[in-house]
Parts: structure tokens; C-alpha cells; sequence
């Protein structure tokens, strides 16, 4: 098989309903617009996202909000159906990751990074890692029943921003580079605003109701560190034998603002 030119299949999961849109939706416009494929993939359906409805009536709601988002900006949407809070880093768990990386076959992948405020968000991260590494593996079978070949090669590894940017200790966690997400922050909120479920969770659960407000500051954080009007940033997974070319900031060539 040729070598394509350019990687142009991006798969982005993370967590939970909302936190693709709040993270990295911006630069997934962005790549849509130069011709990308997108998809966006859930691990749960947020199902403990409220106090009032039973988990599945809630995540029927947020696989629908997290659907209508992604058709905001022509994206696939998948949602591989684990529970809120019961992720857990295991060989199950890694082939029904895997399965799902050999479906979308990626030349990218942004997923949750490493260290984060919540458990879900650094198992995702854990098992995002070990699947872009297993999907390649011949003889790793899923046990599906109708399971997707192996993927050629490892797909190029980003993770995205932890919630407000800092680890366990308040302490500030590095990027490798920012894009500037100034064209497509519009488009982004919108996409957030599908997910009104949340708002009220948060109000409940956290104090919370600013919830297109925390997104926007955080938005405008990183681009006034780009020189931007608003930014995401991101972070390359280039431990071995992951491959180490910045395709995501060659692809954004124009928008990418190298950490300083």
C-alpha cells in the first residue's frame, strides 16, 4: 500500500460527552476545513451526569447532545458505551479500545492527557495510549465478532490540556504548542452549548454556572500566550517507538505558535 502524503483521518476521544468541545473542538474545526476526517469518540455516555434522571435516561440524552455537536461541524460521532467512573485500566478495556481505534483507523489521535482532575479523564488517557500502540499489533485480537484488521502503523499521539491547565498540585503542566483557534471559537461554543444537560450538573455537583464562560477564558488564556485572540494547546506523546513528526502543527502550519 502507497504512503499517503498527508495524514487526513483524525480521531479525537476523551472521556465524556463535552469534553472534546471544550478542549480541542476548536482545531478539529480547523482540520475539517483542510479536509480532514473527523471523528469524535466518548468513552462513556455520561450516565452519572445528573441527580434527577436514572443513568440511562441521562446518557440516552447526552449521546444525542454529543451527536448534535458533532454534526455541528460534520463529524462522526462514537461513544464505546463504558460507565462514568469505571474505567479501569485492564486488558478488557484495552481491546474494546483498540477495536475502536482499528474502526477509525487514525492518522491522529487527541486524547485526555496523562495527569487530570478526575479519574476518567487519566484511565482514557492511559488506555487511548496502550491502544494507539495495540492497534498495530497483529496477532492482539479484540474478540469482536466482527473485529477491524490491525492498523498499519501507530497512529501520531497528542494530548490535550488538562482542566485549566494544571496537575494534581496547582502547578501548571507544559505544552509543546498552541493553535490559534481564533476563526472557529464561534463555531466551538456552539458546539459546547448542544451539551445543556451538563450545565446543570455542574451547577449542582460543582457551583458551577459559567459554562461557556469558563470555556471562553480558558480559550483566551491560551491565545493571549500565542499572541491570539484564543488558542488550544497541545502536547506530542513521543516516548518509543510512538512516532516523534509534528503532523498536527504541519498540517496547521499557519496557525501553530510553538511554546515559548
Amino acid at each position: 500500500m502507497a504512503e499517503k502524503s498527508s495524514p487526513n483521518r483524525i480521531l479525537a476521544i476523551h472521556a465524556h460527552p463535552d469534553d472534546v468541545e471544550f478542549q480541542c473542538a476548536g482545531t478539529l474545526i480547523l482540520l475539517k476545513e483542510r479536509g480532514c476526517h473527523i471523528t469524535i469518540a466518548t468513552m462513556t455516555a455520561g450516565d452519572l451526569g445528573s441527580a434527577e434522571l436514572s443513568p440511562p435516561e441521562i446518557a440516552k440524552i447526552r449521546r444525542e447532545e454529543a451527536r448534535a455537536a458533532a454534526e455541528l461541524m460534520g463529524a462522526d460521532y462514537l461513544c464505546l458505551e463504558f460507565g462514568d467512573l469505571t474505567i479501569d485500566v485492564d486488558d478488557r478495556s484495552r481491546k474494546r479500545v483498540t477495536e475502536a481505534l482499528r474502526r477509525a483507523r487514525p492518522d491522529i489521535v487527541l486524547t485526555a492527557p496523562p495527569v487530570d482532575y478526575m479519574t476518567d479523564h487519566e484511565v482514557t488517557s492511559r488506555l487511548v495510549r496502550d491502544a494507539c500502540f495495540t492497534s498495530s499489533v497483529p496477532f492482539y485480537k479484540t474478540r469482536e465478532w466482527d473485529p477491524a484488521p490491525p492498523t498499519e502503523r501507530i497512529p501520531h499521539l497528542y494530548y490535550v490540556d488538562p482542566t485549566e491547565g494544571v496537575d494534581w498540585f496547582g502547578q501548571s503542566v507544559p505544552y509543546d504548542f498552541i493553535i490559534d483557534t481564533s476563526t472557529t471559537f464561534d463555531l466551538k461554543l456552539k458546539m459546547l452549548a448542544c451539551h445543556e444537560s451538563q450545565r446543570g450538573w455542574l451547577r449542582r455537583q460543582h457551583g458551577v454556572d459559567e459554562y461557556l464562560d469558563i470555556c471562553r477564558r480558558w480559550s483566551e488564556q491560551r491565545g493571549r500566550q500565542a499572541g491570539t485572540t484564543h488558542g488550544e494547546a497541545f502536547r506530542q506523546h513521543k516516548g518509543h517507538p510512538y512516532p516523534h513528526g509534528n503532523v498536527l502543527a504541519e498540517l496547521l502550519h499557519d496557525r501553530c505558535h510553538p511554546a515559548k
